[in-house]
């Protein structure tokens, strides 16, 4: 369908999140499955917790323009779940298995957070400051885990460093 309007744009683009935010509690899950480390594991299956918030905030988003969501084409969360499956298997070593499960978990996030920047500022730009708030929450959710998941990544590295040293 094509988009001739930037109120069609902006639903589409919320439509996109929306879909992202229900396909990301499977990745989380997914990704948290894998991964041997106590930590990382509470880690992200506190964000794939986090999604259900998401998916409300943005059904309210929708409730609030008067949209409904249209149905999008999720092909990138694909490739990056076919993507990552392939390189993990070929990873031998846990500390590094343990490694790029966080690094692709924060290259995911990374892509949501440039989503809703763009869409909290589609919100300003037309009016809807409701939007916008439920938008920001949205963001601000993925920019803790951003932060979060550094932290997670230097204490990994930080650990098996100290491990090595030992040794």
């Amino acid at each position: 369908m094509p988009v001739k309007t930037p109120r069609e744009l902006f639903v589409r683009m919320l439509s996109d999140a929306r879909h992202h935010a229900e396909r990301a509690t499977k990745i989380y899950e997914e990704l948290g499955q894998v991964a041997h480390d106590p930590a990382i594991q509470e880690a992200l299956q506190s964000r794939a917790f986090i999604q259900d918030k998401t998916i409300k905030s943005l059904d309210r988003c929708f409730e609030l323009i008067g949209e409904k969501p249209l149905t999008v084409n999720g092909r990138l969360q694909e490739v990056f779940l076919e993507d990552f499956r392939r390189e993990l298997a070929e990873i031998q070593a846990p500390a590094a298995k343990a490694l790029f499960i966080l690094v692709k978990a924060n290259h995911l996030m990374h892509l949501r957070i440039a989503e809703y920047v763009a869409l909290v500022a589609m919100a300003d730009v037309s009016g809807h400051f409701g939007v916008g708030v439920l938008l920001e929450s949205c963001l601000a959710d993925k920019l803790a885990f951003t932060e979060r998941t550094r932290r997670l990544i230097r204490r990994t590295i930080e650990s098996k460093h100290a491990v090595k040293l030992a040794a």
